[in-house]
């Protein structure tokens, strides 16, 4: 991936549109469109300031190709931190090849999948949660996963990390240097103020660490798990919030055999929707494996909308609680509410039987009370400090800071067993070295090609 050259790629999608982008990034970008476009004022790009468009003709010798605003950026002004050109043409597939071609036959290299975005990184134009953060701003399909994504990439959680790295290595040096005279037995580092700096920064970890169960499901869409006996209104509840007919609905009890689910989107949240099959007992194979697929469902969920059918909730009232107080028991860090669905008399009491579980009343069927329970669910979210600037969502980030958090924990304890300082340094090192797999600071080719690979081309 750490190669040299100038390299071009489109960087709108790829097909017919009416405009497209076409990008260049290098030292021969400028002189080499030079070679290729006539502008109307006569004027050569390469004389030309930096952040300015010029409109004019792209030729392949004496033939126009199309007519382009060609937009230059020179280095170190430039989203790379080299010159880079973009030409914007009309969006037919025929020019686009036709005018990447022209430059390839110039001797420009066509990218590779993030080769913009490596080069951005390379150049100390962004460090490299930042650059992983523009994959996520391009992947993000709603509000929340655009805001966490965004926040990312200015620096949130990068500001954070490089804050607790550069306290950590001031001490470490401090650490180091006693290390040079030791035979003096001299302590340059206040262990008092090093005691407190490890639990300062052990609390910082744990909370980032914490915040990736919430930073994944903001990514991916939150997970909601529809459960309960048969007949109780889970599929039809599905088909309200989806407002469509994606499950069938069925008299007949143990229907749904099979999960079924749908993303929407909700104040600007993605929260994925999955009907499960009726939990109770059957003889029935099939039934029986869809029952198993519930309990999983139920475990990979952020929420759990346990679902119960109103009007026979008094003869299934004991049933029910010793199930909600099982999943509690199972999951007693997973929001469980309990929905009263058919309830079209709109009896409140029965809210009052679960004692701290959050309880509505709906009907499914009527669409009754579905307004009500996605502006909980958003609700609920927001509860949660989603906006908050630092919330990992990326699994890389994540093992990095778990694995700085037991480096950390191995200094505590050598602190409270009052090793010596050479023992100290050793963890000290390998803390500093996790925390500096995420930002980059500490990297390898290796790594980089892992992270860029996953990029689109033109990015």
């Amino acid at each position: 991936m750490l190669s040299e050259g100038t390299i071009i790629a489109l960087s709108t999608a790829s097909g017919a549109g009416a405009i497209a982008i076409i990008r260049l990034s290098g030292d021969a970008a400028i002189t080499t469109t030079d070679q290729l476009f006539h502008a109307k004022s006569q004027k050569k790009l390469v004389d030309q300031k930096s952040h300015s468009i010029h409109l004019g003709e792209l030729m392949d010798g004496e033939r126009i190709i199309d007519e382009v605003l060609v937009s230059v950026f020179k280095n170190p002004h430039s989203y790379t931190g080299e010159d880079v050109i973009e030409i914007s043409c009309h969006g037919s597939r025929y020019i686009q090849e036709k005018i990447i071609q022209l430059f390839v036959d110039k001797g420009i290299r066509p990218a590779k999948a993030g080769e913009f975005t490596l080069r951005a990184f390379i150049n100390g134009k962004m460090d490299l949660a930042q650059a992983e953060a523009v994959a996520d701003v391009i992947a993000s399909e709603n509000e929340a996963s655009h805001l966490v994504a965004m926040q990312q990439m200015r620096g949130g959680i990068s500001q954070e990390i490089k804050a607790l790295r550069q306290e950590l290595l001031d001490f470490a040096s401090l650490i180091e240097l006693e290390l040079d005279f030791a035979e003096e037995d001299v302590a340059f580092a206040d262990r008092a103020a090093f005691q407190a700096l490890l639990l300062k920064i052990q609390g910082l970890l744990k909370r980032l660490i914490d915040s990736f169960a919430l930073g994944n499901v903001i990514k991916k869409g939150v997970p909601i798990a529809i459960i309960g006996p048969p007949n109780a209104g889970k599929s039809t509840l599905l088909n309200a919030l989806l407002q469509e007919d994606k499950a069938i609905i069925s008299s007949i009890a143990g229907t749904t055999r099979d999960s079924i689910e749908d993303e929407i989107t909700i104040g600007g949240i993605g929260f994925r929707f999955i009907d499960t099959a009726g939990i109770r007992e059957t003889d029935d194979e099939i039934e029986q494996i869809g029952i198993q697929k519930t309990f999983e469902k139920v475990a990979a969920a952020a929420i759990v909308l346990y679902m119960i059918d109103a009007n026979v909730f008094e003869q299934e009232k004991a049933a029910h609680k010793e199930k909600i107080r099982q999943l509690s028991t199972q999951h007693p860090d997973k929001a469980i509410w309990v929905l009263f669905n058919k309830n079209d008399g709109g009896n409140t009491q029965i809210s009052n039987e679960f004692e701290g579980f959050a309880c509505l009343s709906l009907s499914a069927k009527n669409k009754a009370g579905i307004i009500p329970l996605k502006d909980a669910l958003v609700q609920h979210m927001e509860n949660n400090n989603y906006q908050d600037e630092s919330v990992i969502t990326n699994s890389r980030h994540y093992a990095a800071l778990s694995n700085a958090l037991a480096e950390i924990g191995k200094v505590q304890d050598g602190m409270d067993n009052q090793l010596s300082s050479d023992l100290l340094a050793i963890d000290l090192r390998q803390a500093l070295f996790h925390l500096g797999e995420i930002t980059g600071e500490v990297t390898n080719d290796e790594l980089l090609g892992n992270i860029f690979a996953n990029f689109c081309i033109g990015k």
